[in-house]
């Protein structure tokens, strides 16, 4: 790994301490992004998706967590920064899209008067001059009526309204870098759709590079360039969108896959669940973690996935990077045979 790219996360860890041990959040995380391109992070809840994202936004500095690693972007680490220099970053350089709209945005003041704050900090301009760019920001990501909407309320906001002003107050000094926390969740899929369709039209204008985290694959089908999938804290599979979503070489990928429902299927094929439940983060099994739960593990000849962690390597299928943490012998093969009829399509087949 290296910091040639315009960001590279190079071996992040984020560990808490707690009365009970220590939480491994995220233990080992490596990836790179480029300008104008999009990472779509997957993973069940707790693996360690926005708590990843949460530490190269800073978010973490003056808490209890241990951070160690680099985050480099643009030539700068990151987590060398003091929590001064990081505020000079957070969203003029970095931005982020919450998960839930309502509860980051202030109910006792105006949308249009928190997204001016957002500019201001960063800009020495004046009140006049800020309403006007929120007022332009507003009208940019789709919101009707932007010059009155300007002095509503966050509860005066549809769902789909409170995402695309959340989109217009994270994009509104033209970050390098975007994070989006499951920017669709709770919303219907029309909305869903336009609020996809509104960040790929920003990402052309503004070239932004995109961490788009979702449970969603059809999401990272549609968004993004390359795919991350993280289990337990670590990535377990990672590579172009086109090989992980169509070459999935990882039981865990294997499962998310087949646990995406499909409308256009046979209503009397069930959907194929992944059995258990993820390992706790304070007492993680010896050797694969996902081992417990994986169904396939048998194939592998003694106890190797009990005993010893697959390291992060070049999957079998022999795609430009495309990385898998593994010990099935020939993965391809067990999943062309036995997993593939079972798994709905995506949309990266229509790609």
């Amino acid at each position: 790994m290296n910091n040639e790219h315009f960001l590279s996360v190079n071996d992040l860890q984020v560990h808490f301490k707690t009365a009970d041990g220590i939480v491994k959040a995220t233990d080992g995380l490596s990836y790179t992004l480029d300008r104008g391109k999009t990472l779509g992070i997957v993973g069940e809840s707790g693996s360690g998706k926005s708590v990843s994202s949460s530490a190269i936004m800073g978010l973490h500095q003056g808490t209890s967590a241990r951070i160690e690693g680099n985050v480099w972007l643009d030539g700068v680490d990151l987590l060398t920064l003091s929590p001064p220099e990081m505020r000079k970053l957070r969203g003029k350089e970095i931005a982020m899209i919450f998960q839930d709209p309502l509860s980051a945005l202030h109910p006792y003041y105006t949308v249009g008067h928190q997204i001016a704050e957002a500019y201001r900090v960063h800009n020495a301009v004046s009140k006049k001059h800020a309403r006007k760019k929120v007022v332009e920001m507003l009208e940019l990501v789709g919101i009707p009526q932007p010059e009155r909407r300007f002095d509503g309320y966050p509860h005066e906001y549809s769902g789909g309204m409170r995402q695309r002003a959340m989109i217009a107050m994270a994009l509104i000094n033209d970050p390098s870098l975007l994070i989006a926390d499951e920017p669709t969740t709770a919303l219907d899929v029309t909305v869903q759709a336009q609020i996809l369709d509104l960040l790929q039209k920003l990402q052309k204008e503004f070239n932004t590079a995109i961490i788009m985290i979702t449970h969603d694959l059809g999401v990272v089908a549609e968004m993004a360039d390359d795919a991350l999938v993280m289990y337990a804290g670590r990535a377990v599979e990672y590579g172009p969108v086109s090989e992980v979503l169509t070459h999935p070489e990882m039981p865990y990928t294997w499962g998310l896959l087949s646990s995406v429902p499909d409308v256009t299927a046979d209503t009397d094929i069930p959907m194929v669940p992944i059995p258990g439940n993820p390992p706790s983060l304070l007492n993680q099994p010896p050797g694969c973690a996902f081992q417990p739960r994986c169904v396939h593990s048998s194939k592998v000849p003694g106890d190797l996935c009990k005993t010893t962690m697959p390291d992060l390597l070049p999957g079998s299928h022999g795609g430009s990077g495309h990385l898998t943490r593994c010990h099935l012998p020939n993965p391809e093969l067990i999943y062309e045979t036995e997993v593939a009829h079972d798994v709905t399509p995506t949309q990266s087949e229509e790609r």
